[in-house]
C-alpha cells in the first residue's frame, strides 16, 4: 500500500508539471512528451494492482460464503437437533443478528467468568465454647453462635456467571467449607423483557432488604447485625423461586418487585412449613442524588408466608403464620476514590401467630408475637482503612410475646455494640480487626468478641448491587 500510494503522489507531480503554463527549468514540448508517458505508464501499473486486490477479495468472499455455518456446527455439537430434522428455521439469537460459535457459544461465552473469594478469621470470646453453641436470644431464637474460637474457615466461595444467550444471564455462587459444598445461588436473570422488567428464577438472595442481598465478603462487619440473627438467622432469606422487578422511567432510580419463594428459610418458615411455595415478598427500592457527592437510598420490603419451625422455644414446633417488615435507609458520601462515608440502617418488624406445641407433653398453646428491632452503623473510609462502628438492639417499640393469652418476660432489652478496623491493601483484600460487646443473651453476662478477618478474591466477580 506505501508503493501505491508513493506512485499516486509521483502522478500527480508529473501532471502539474505537464499542464503548468510555463517551463522554469528550461524543458521543452518533447521533455513533456516524456514525462507524461512515464505517468501514463505509472499510471497502469497502479490500475493492474488494483485489478489484483479486487480480484483476491472477491476470492476470499466466496470462500467465506463455501465455509461451514458455524451455528449448525454448534448445534451438532451441543446435541441440538436442527440438522437431523433438515429444520430451516434460525436459532433466536441468529434472527436478531447474533451469532454463536463453539461449544457454549462465541469466544466470549464459552468461558464463564470464575472466582474465587477466600473467608477466614480467628476468634475469641470470654464465654466457654459450649456456652457460645446455646446461647441463643431468649424470646426470638434458640440458634446459638457457631464461631470456634481459635482459627475458623468460613469458606471458599466460588463464583461464576456469564450471558447464556440475548435473551438470558446465568450465575452461580458455590462455598466450599470444610464440612462439605453447598449451592448457595444458581439462578438466571433476563436481559430482553421490555418496558423495565426483568426476572430472576433458580435459587437466589431475596431483594428483601438491604443486607439481605449481599455476599458475606461485602458486609461492613464479619457478622450480621441482630435483627438479622433474630429474625432470619444465617445469611438471610437465601430461597428457590422466582422474582420479577419493573424499572419504570421516573425522574430518579425506583425499583419495585415481588417474589414467590418455597420458604425453607428455618428461623422465619422452617423448611416444611407447607407444600409449594409459601413464601411472598414485594419490597420497593429509591435513590436520590443529593449534590454531587452524596447519594441517598431507602425503601420498604416485606416477606409473608406459612411457618413451621422449631426455633423459637427449646423441645417445641410453632406453626402458623409470619410476615416481616423492613424499613432501610442509607447515606453514601464520596468525595474521592480515598475518601467517604456510608451511614446505614434498617428497622424490622415481625408479627407471628399459630400454635406453639411441647414435643414432649404435646400441650399446644396460642402463640402470638410482635416484635421489632434496630441497627445503625457508620463506616469512614480514608486511603486504604476504613473505620466502622454499629449499634443493634431488639425489643425498641413493640415487645408482645403472648403464649396461651399470658405475656412472657424474657429480660432485659437484648442489643450489641461493635467496632471494625480495616485495612484495604487492595481492591482484592482485606484485613479486619472487629469488636463486639454482646448483651443480647438475657442472661446479663456479656459476650466479649473479637474477630481478625481475611478476605481476599481472585478471578473476575459478578458486580455487587450499589
Amino acid at each position: 500500500m506505501e508503493e501505491l500510494m508513493r506512485r499516486k503522489v509521483l502522478l500527480i507531480g508529473m501532471l502539474l508539471i505537464f499542464y503548468m503554463p510555463s517551463i522554469t527549468f528550461g524543458d521543452d514540448i518533447e521533455s513533456r512528451l516524456k514525462t507524461l508517458e512515464e505517468a501514463l505508464k505509472i499510471q497502469g501499473e497502479t490500475i493492474k494492482e488494483q485489478q489484483l486486490i479486487i480480484r483476491q477479495l472477491k476470492n476470499q468472499l466466496e470462500t467465506s460464503k463455501q465455509a461451514p455455518d458455524s451455528n449448525s456446527a454448534q448445534t451438532k455439537i451441543s446435541g441440538g437437533n436442527s440438522d437431523e430434522q433438515g429444520s430451516d428455521k434460525k436459532e433466536p439469537a441468529e434472527e436478531n443478528g447474533w451469532k454463536v460459535s463453539g461449544l457454549f457459544g462465541s469466544s466470549n461465552l464459552s468461558n464463564p467468568n470464575i472466582s474465587m473469594v477466600l473467608n477466614t478469621f480467628g476468634y475469641h470470646s470470654n464465654l466457654k465454647s459450649g456456652v457460645l453453641s446455646g446461647r441463643g436470644v431468649p424470646g426470638y431464637t434458640t440458634s446459638g453462635l457457631n464461631n470456634t474460637k481459635g482459627f475458623n474457615l468460613d469458606s471458599a466461595e466460588l463464583g461464576f456467571f456469564a450471558p447464556v444467550d440475548p435473551y438470558f444471564n446465568l450465575y452461580a455462587t458455590i462455598p466450599v467449607a470444610e464440612d462439605g459444598v453447598e449451592l448457595e445461588e444458581a439462578y438466571f436473570v433476563t436481559t430482553f423483557l421490555p418496558y423495565g422488567f426483568q426476572a430472576k428464577g433458580g435459587k437466589f438472595k431475596s431483594g428483601f432488604g438491604r443486607l439481605n442481598g449481599q455476599h458475606k465478603h461485602t458486609w461492613d462487619f464479619a457478622d450480621l447485625p441482630l435483627p438479622y440473627r433474630a429474625f432470619i438467622d444465617g445469611e438471610g432469606i437465601t430461597e428457590k423461586g422466582l422474582q420479577i422487578t419493573w424499572l419504570p422511567p421516573l425522574p430518579f432510580y425506583t425499583l419495585f418487585g415481588v417474589e414467590v419463594l418455597q420458604g425453607e428459610n428455618a428461623t422465619l418458615f422452617g423448611s416444611d412449613a407447607h407444600e409449594g411455595p409459601h413464601a411472598f415478598t414485594a419490597f420497593a427500592k429509591m435513590s436520590l442524588d443529593i449534590g454531587e457527592n452524596s447519594t441517598v437510598l431507602f425503601g420498604p420490603s416485606v416477606i409473608t408466608g406459612k411457618t413451621r419451625t422449631d426455633t423459637i422455644a427449646a423441645d417445641s414446633v410453632f406453626q402458623g403464620s409470619s410476615t416481616l417488615f423492613d424499613w432501610e435507609m442509607t447515606y453514601k458520601w464520596k468525595p474521592s476514590k480515598i475518601k467517604s462515608l456510608v451511614v446505614q440502617s434498617e428497622y424490622m418488624y415481625r408479627t407471628q401467630h399459630g400454635e406453639l406445641t411441647d414435643n414432649a407433653t404435646g400441650i399446644a398453646g396460642s402463640l402470638k408475637r410482635g416484635q421489632d428491632g434496630v441497627y445503625a452503623q457508620a463506616v469512614y473510609q480514608l486511603g486504604l482503612w476504613r473505620f466502622g462502628a454499629r449499634f443493634d438492639a431488639l425489643d425498641l417499640m413493640a415487645k408482645q410475646y403472648s403464649l396461651s393469652g399470658g405475656q412472657a418476660d424474657f429480660g432485659s432489652r437484648p442489643w450489641r455494640a461493635s467496632a471494625a478496623l480495616d485495612f484495604n491493601a487492595t481492591e482484592f483484600s482485606r484485613i479486619r480487626l472487629q469488636y463486639n460487646y454482646d448483651k443480647s443473651n438475657g442472661s446479663g453476662k456479656a459476650n466479649n468478641e473479637i474477630f481478625l478477618q481475611l478476605i481476599m478474591a481472585i478471578g473476575a466477580h459478578a458486580a455487587h448491587p450499589f
